[in-house]
This record gives C-alpha cells, structure tokens and sequence, in this order.
C-alpha cells in the first residue's frame, strides 16, 4: 500500500544529513529497525523508490527520517535535500530489517546508523540505561557524525568513533577491522549488530569471526 504523507518540518544535522519529520498516517505500525520505500511526490520521482528507516519511535505521533543527500549522485537525495515543509512524499508499508535480539555492540558506518537510532531510543524507553551497550561508528571525517551528541547523552552507551579520511583527526584510528574489535566486542556475551555501506557489510562478520564471535550473534543490514 502506498502512503501519501505531509513533510511538518526539516532540521539540517551535518553539512549533508536532514532530519525530516511528516505526519502519521492513522494506524501506520512498525518495528525500530524497519525501513519503508521512499519515493518523492514530484513529476518524474515517483517511480524512484529509495529504502529509509524509520528514526522515530512506534508510539510516537509523528514519523521521522534521518536521511544523508549525495548531490553528486544527481538523485533522490539531492532532491530530498530541497524538501520545504509542506510538500509530499510517497511510502510504503514497512518493512525489513535489523531487529533487537539483547545488548551489544552496534557497528555502523555512515548513513548505516540509521537503523540503530530507533533501536537504541527504545532499549533506552524500556530499560532507563543502555548499560551493557557500545556504538562503534565510522565516518570520513569528524563532521559527518550524525547526532554525535545525542549518542554521547544517551544514559549507559559506550560510544567509539573513528574517522578514515582526516588524518589529523584525533579519531582518525582508521577503518573498523578485527584488531579494533577487539577492543570492544565480548565475543561470549555480545550481540553484534552491522549496518553501512555494502563492502563494510560484508567485511565486517569475517572481522568478527576472527576475534571469536559465533555467527548466530552476528546480525547484518545493507541499508541506511
């Protein structure tokens, strides 16, 4: 089923990252981690669906995006990134994806947080602490860290960033690989969730593996 839904409000969080906020449509469900395709109600855009998580929590009135645009890819991000409140965009219904199955460490890259900040919100709802919980993220460059601060403020979660393209970054520990797990992972208690570009998906079970994480605490998603 298609979805036509009203664009309430926009928030620029990086250089190239919006939140987007619309309304609900009435009795519209899904799970934190899901994704729904998302496509622009404009001439020439509606048959470009694109896969988008949800940000927002279930019980929340409104639904909420996080998405990054990529002018120089002439597409529905670039689009998306010109969005003024009040137009349209088209969804359908939700579906996918990486799901909570206990505490652990939560390994993204780039727009592949997505997932897990509705994930991590609602850990956070139910329990009051992320205690037992680490965000190991990486990014280019230190200012394409989406909601850096709210990660830091979130009660219990360990947070880890590392950068790959700013050398002079004091984060710049280079890209995620077993040695750098290590560091973080139990491989006897912790459930380890993927989600980032696909190379870093496929990568990064291998990675784990290595340092002795069965594969059944391994969850993996391509989409961001």
């Amino acid at each position: 089923m298609t979805y036509k839904i009203e664009l309430q409000s926009v928030d620029r969080l990086t250089h190239d990252v919006r939140r987007l906020t619309f309304e609900k449509p009435a009795g519209y469900d899904y799970a934190p981690g899901q994704a729904t395709d998302f496509a622009l109600d404009r001439d020439g855009w509606r048959e470009e669906q694109r896969p988008f998580t949800f940000t927002s929590l279930p019980d929340e009135e409104r639904l909420e995006f996080v998405i990054k645009s990529y002018p120089e890819h002439d597409g529905v991000t670039e689009q998306i990134a010109d969005l003024q409140p009040g137009e349209n965009v088209l969804i359908g219904d939700p579906w996918g994806a990486i799901e909570d199955k206990g505490d652990g460490v939560f390994i993204a890259g780039g727009a592949g947080v997505t997932p897990f900040i509705s994930i991590l919100r609602k850990k956070l709802a139910e329990k009051g602490t992320l205690e037992g919980n680490t965000l190991l993220f990486s990014n280019q460059c230190e200012r394409d860290i989406v909601m850096r601060n709210t990660f830091e403020a979130m009660p219990g979660l360990r947070c880890h960033w590392t950068v790959t393209e700013e050398k002079g970054s004091p984060l710049a520990r280079g890209m995620i690989d077993a040695g750098m797990l290590d560091d973080f992972v139990d491989p006897d208690r912790d459930v380890c969730y993927v989600c980032g570009p696909d190379a870093m998906v496929e990568a990064m079970p291998e990675e784990l593996k290595k340092i002795g994480v069965p594969e059944d605490r391994i969850v993996t998603e391509d989409f961001g």
